[in-house]
C-alpha cells in the first residue's frame, strides 16, 4: 500500500490492427477495435486513463487490484487473436502465433 500511495500503479496495454485505436473524452476511454460501435470505459474514482499514442493506453492509481480489475476489462473489449495478433494486450504479454491455412 505504501508504494501505491508514493509511486502509484500502473499498465500499460497496447492496441494492434488495422483502423484500431483509443482515444480520451474526459475520464472516458473510447476504443475503436473492430465493432460497429466504440467501446466506452469510464474511470471509476482513483483512476487515471492516459494515452502516449492512439495505440498505448496507460491506466495508473493507487490500488493494485482495481488497477489490474480495470486493465483486465479494457483488455476484454477485444482480446488479442493467435492469427494476427490483432486486439488489445498487454505490453509485457506474449502473444503465440498460429498457423493459418495452407494451400497445397
Amino acid at each position: 500500500m505504501i508504494t501505491g500511495v508514493t509511486k502509484g500503479f500502473e499498465k500499460i496495454l497496447e492496441i494492434s490492427g488495422t483502423g484500431f485505436k483509443g482515444k480520451l473524452e474526459g475520464k472516458k476511454l473510447v476504443l475503436n477495435v473492430g465493432y460497429t460501435h466504440p467501446v466506452e470505459f469510464t474511470a471509476p474514482e482513483g483512476i487515471k486513463f492516459e494515452l502516449e499514442k492512439e495505440t498505448v493506453v496507460k491506466i495508473k492509481g493507487i490500488d493494485r487490484g482495481l488497477v489490474g480489475q480495470i486493465a483486465a476489462n479494457v483488455r476484454g473489449a477485444k482480446e488479442p487473436e493467435p492469427y494476427k495478433g490483432k486486439g488489445i494486450k498487454y505490453s509485457t504479454e506474449v502473444v503465440l502465433r498460429k498457423v493459418g491455412k495452407r494451400g497445397k
